[in-house]
């Protein structure tokens, strides 16, 4: 038997890296998701633990119709990336313009729900631990809400400007992963807060 049987007819794909945008996002990621659970740790260990209220159950109301926009962004930002990576780039300003709405309407959704809590409920940072882990939690996720929204509105500033092109779909979506990551830790954060403290 010749060894020319043994000789492989297709060759094996070549390993590229990852690109740095990429690899970045995820560190990033990473180092975030860290952080975020030092906090979600943090509201679960002191869950029942104030010794005057209000307490959750008093206050907390589930944002359904927030988190249905928050999730429904995942969605949407995905098919602006596929719409540009198709070359579509009107459609990509579409679907990033219904992106950046959803994302607004949830921002100002816990707006709203700060004010209430604060001025009709009295519930504040300093009233008890509670009031303590329930704003810095849900206020760090809504911080990083706010951070996405503007990389948002300045891609869409960059699109009304005729500035995105197909070859910025790597970008486009390098930057969708953080977003994908917001909502997956709302997921957590609703649950956490709205479900089990509750």
């Amino acid at each position: 038997m010749s060894s020319a049987t043994f000789t492989r007819t297709t060759a094996e794909p070549e390993w590229v890296l990852p690109s740095r945008g990429r690899v970045g996002m995820f560190s990033l990621i990473a180092a975030e998701s860290a952080i975020f659970t030092i906090f979600v740790v943090a509201y679960i260990f002191y869950i029942g633990k104030s010794v005057s209220g209000p307490t959750p159950t008093d206050v907390l109301e589930l944002p359904i119709f927030s988190t249905i926009c928050l999730l429904s962004s995942s969605l949407t930002i995905h098919l602006a990336v596929r719409a540009l990576r198709q070359a579509k780039v009107g459609a990509f300003g579409l679907w990033w313009f219904v992106t950046m709405t959803l994302g607004a309407i949830f921002l100002v959704s816990t707006g709203r729900e700060w004010h209430h809590l604060i001025y009709d409920k009295g519930l504040t940072v300093s009233t008890n631990l509670f009031g303590t882990t329930y704003y810095s939690l849900v206020g760090l996720h809504a911080f990083h809400v706010t951070v996405g929204l503007l990389a948002i509105a300045l891609a869409m500033i960059f699109t009304l400007l005729g500035k995105v092109k197909p070859e910025h779909s790597e970008r486009a979506e390098v930057f969708s992963l953080y977003w994908h990551f917001v909502d997956v830790v709302w997921v957590i954060v609703f649950t956490v807060v709205y479900v089990i403290g509750r």
